[in-house]
């Protein structure tokens, strides 16, 4: 028997060196936190005394019953910590959200367990504060969090492999769907709509037919409909660059009369000088708006404009001034349409993070920018999808502002499949869009 340790910075990375080290047949034996990560024991040719031949039906079921068994054995361990403590300690680890009668994936994520008053008085409060370890909690809600990671990777990789070997006809789309970037969960609901239709390549077409009515778009161009246009978005993302395809785009159609522009980023260097100068070309006017200066002050003088664009500062999501920023465009005053400016080359966690971080201040869409450099779409088509945000406009260039497009649905997609991946998907790809599949709502695959 081989037994080796691997250190990553969360359990999705040490899943993969145990897999690309030992192989797909390796046991994790151990798991625990360290500084900086996980620390994972996994051993090859582990022998188990109730091993007998798997049923390749039953091999979900089986995962769930360890995890089930792992999750009682741990809560037993911290029954008994707690008794060392006193009663008060007990009913603060009783209040934890999991139960031995639901499997790990299935439970609801963790939460601060809540305190319950004893019936009588504590006559010294304070040496039953001081009983509660802090760290104890810390440590326990790592151990289910990684249990509850460890369990997808591990039902994800078993899932694939039991549909490769059921319905390869229905592997192949997954193959095909993971190679676009699609998500777990928007494959699935993908081929739910084709499961009367066996011949492969009428299938893959109305795969694509699918995809392309899921797509949101506004019934209304943006700009022919007017009002308070803001560009949100973090840094890099090309917010200032969309806004001047659109401002130019306007004026070249209807003239600098009726649009203005306002800047409210005063912490990038050089932001102000780009609207300046965009404004002295196209003969429109600028207005700044400062941190802290009212922005339904600042677009008063602007209301007899027909459009007024709004560009922003992308922020980190943590910077108090984000926050400021988006109460402003969400005050009832404005009624400003706010969209979300994504870069298609941006990976799928930065595109997620930004969406939840901007949501805030209600988004009317999204626009998308960079087509010409990405080498996926799927990721952000996934994004748009699954939150229900209309794609208002595409960029694919630095033109200004010819390079500035009116999506079409299946030109949208027939783009996405053009810059595809060409080799096929890893079997750890496809293990993990299985994971993202018991990661969501609904949990039932095939």
């Amino acid at each position: 028997m081989q037994v080796k340790r691997f250190f990553a910075a969360d359990m999705r990375q040490a899943m993969k060196l145990v897999r690309d080290e030992l192989g797909a047949d390796a046991a994790i034996i151990g798991n625990r936190r360290i500084a900086g990560g996980v620390e994972l024991t996994a051993a090859l040719d582990y022998k188990l005394s109730a091993l007998a031949p798997r049923v390749p039906n039953m091999e979900l079921e089986d995962e769930l019953r360890k995890t089930q068994s792992r999750i009682v054995t741990a809560q037993a361990e911290l029954s008994l910590r707690g008794e060392a403590d006193g009663n008060t300690n007990r009913q603060l680890f009783a209040g934890l959200p999991l139960t031995a009668g639901l499997p790990l994936t299935a439970a609801e994520p963790l939460t601060e367990p809540t305190y319950e008053a004893p019936a009588r008085p504590v006559p010294a409060p304070a040496a039953v504060s001081a009983g509660v370890d802090p760290r104890a909690l810390d440590s326990m809600r790592f151990e289910l969090n990684s249990l509850r990671e460890l369990m997808e990777v591990q039902l994800g990789t078993l899932a694939w492999n039991q549909l490769q070997g059921s319905r390869p006809a229905q592997a192949n789309l997954y193959r095909r769907l993971q190679r676009i970037g699609l998500s777990g969960p928007l494959s699935r609901d993908l081929l739910s709509m084709i499961t009367e239709i066996d011949e492969p390549r009428q299938a893959w077409r109305m795969l694509l037919a699918h995809l392309a009515r899921m797509i949101a778009v506004p019934e209304v161009e943006p700009l022919e409909e007017g009002g308070v246009i803001a560009m949100v978005g973090p840094a890099g993302m090309g917010k200032t660059t969309t806004l001047a395809k659109l401002a130019a785009r306007y004026v070249l159609k209807y003239g600098a009369q009726n649009i203005a522009l306002v800047s409210m980023d005063s912490f990038r260097i050089g932001a102000q000088e780009q609207l300046k100068t965009l404004g002295r070309i196209l003969n429109v006017s600028v207005t700044h708006v400062d941190p802290g200066q009212s922005l339904v002050q600042a677009l008063d003088p602007l209301l007899r404009k027909r459009v007024v664009l709004i560009d922003t500062a992308g922020l980190q999501a943590s910077d108090p001034a984000l926050r400021m920023q988006l109460e402003s465009l969400a005050g009832r005053g404005i009624r400003s349409k706010n969209y979300l400016v994504l870069a298609t080359t941006s990976q799928k966690q930065v595109l997620t993070a930004a969406y939840h971080s901007y949501k805030r201040c209600g988004l009317a869409g999204c626009i998308l920018t960079k087509l010409d450099e990405t080498a996926s779409l799927g990721e952000v088509l996934s994004l748009a999808i699954s939150h229900e945000l209309p794609v208002a406009y595409l960029t694919d260039g630095p033109r200004i502002p010819d390079d500035l497009h009116l999506p079409r649905r299946h030109q949208l997609v027939s783009r996405a499949v053009s810059v595809q991946m060409q080799e096929e998907p890893s079997e750890e790809a496809m293990a993990d869009m299985f994971a993202d599949i018991y990661h969501s709502p609904t949990k039932q695959v095939g």
